[in-house]
């Protein structure tokens, strides 16, 4: 909805959508997870120790540095 310009800010987002700003920012951020983590999640493979607690922290946006942390380059 921000990409397609519905809304001109995060603020107007939340503000239009009944959701608490915070909230909706943390929500975006996992938007910025590797796609095969993302693949992973949806699939029940996430690597061990990956929860929402954890996503809901800070999460570096470098897809590489991400699978380093999360475990996501082991087999």
């Amino acid at each position: 909805m921000l990409d397609d310009g519905r809304y001109a800010s995060i603020s107007e987002m939340a503000t239009a959508e009944r959701i608490e700003r915070g909230y909706l920012g943390s929500l975006l951020r996992l938007t910025l997870l590797a796609p095969d983590i993302v693949s992973a999640i949806l699939d029940g493979r996430q690597p061990d120790g990956l929860s929402c607690a954890v996503l809901a922290g800070r999460v570096t946006v470098v897809w590489d540095a991400q699978r380093n942390t999360f475990g996501a380059n082991r087999p």
